[in-house]
């Protein structure tokens, strides 16, 4: 029961030491020490000040966290494994964290846009793109609204249809309340951007996403031209058949199926074991799928 409140409450949001310089609108914050990103900063997009991170080099890698997160809570284990190959470029959404925010609610579409906008100001032309849970959707969108920018795509943890989870998580979502969001989300916020009000703002509107979800039309699934390789767990929030069934729909996707809780397989913060090992995570499985000539 302990697991299935977690799962729960973590998917009612899932579901400066150095040189300063400017290019693109973006205020860039250079940093030497290894474990903090190369750069980090801001950038004007579709109205708001958008945060990222840059960490490593190589090909382009845009991670996407999930409903109610930070970088730090769904990526902080895996990034320094990735980060060994590829230039991981790593946002804050809408409301999340440091990001601003606007006069609107919450959507993957305007999520999906927010994202092209930064990898045009940055000069960015071409990515793989993982999103884990909400940020999965957002991926899934940015295939759809953007597919110049997608090389292959990662969508983690999503859920595509209301049918896609138990009945019981949509009366949990109708009747969630702030005191059941996960404490880590609560403390990464704070630690980030310490304002209780705008805590508040992005519990209430990630809240208000979900209650009022709809379902990505087929005809919109099947448009995705990307290699797409879809990941769940297997105590997850979408149900295996729903993933299974959403990967029918996307040409030539791939499917994996891994033992565990939502993001467990990549150390999100409100399933990862005290005892974890790197090996405990699948970067080995998304690389090999990101790293394969075959489309």
């Amino acid at each position: 029961m302990k697991y299935i409140l977690v799962t729960f409450a973590s998917a009612i949001l899932l579901l400066a030491s150095c040189n300063k310089t400017e290019m693109n609108n973006t205020n860039m914050v250079e940093k030497a020490n290894d474990s903090l990103p190369l750069k980090s900063g801001y950038s004007e997009v579709n109205g708001i000040k958008m945060y990222y991170e840059i960490y490593g080099k190589g090909k382009p890698l845009v991670l996407i966290h999930g409903g109610g997160s930070t970088i730090e809570t769904s990526f902080g284990r895996v990034i320094p494994l990735f980060a060994k190959d590829r230039q991981l470029i790593c946002v804050e959404l809408q409301a999340h964290g440091r990001t601003g925010d606007r006069d609107a609610p919450l959507s993957f579409e305007q999520d999906a846009d927010d994202v092209a906008a930064l990898l045009k100001n940055i000069n960015v032309d071409k990515a793989d793109i993982l999103g884990f849970s909400n940020g999965g959707n957002t991926a899934l969108q940015i295939a759809i609204r953007h597919p110049q920018l997608c090389d292959k795509v990662v969508g983690a943890s999503v859920l595509l249809k209301r049918d896609g989870a138990f009945p019981q998580f949509w009366e949990f979502m109708n009747h969630g309340s702030f005191e059941q969001m996960p404490q880590q989300y609560k403390d990464a916020f704070m630690k980030v951007n310490p304002d209780s009000i705008k805590l508040m703002n992005m519990y209430q509107k990630c809240a208000d996403r979900m209650i009022h979800f709809k379902d990505f039309p087929d005809e919109q699934i099947k448009s995705i031209q990307s290699p797409v390789l879809l990941i769940n767990g297997d105590r997850d929030v979408a149900t295996n058949g729903h993933i299974v069934a959403m990967s029918k729909l996307i040409p030539g996707s791939r499917l994996a199926i891994i033992p565990g809780g939502h993001g467990a397989y990549i150390g999100e913060i409100t399933t990862l074991r005290k005892d974890y090992k790197d090996s405990d995570f699948i970067v080995p499985i998304i690389e090999n799928f990101l790293d394969d000539n075959m489309k």
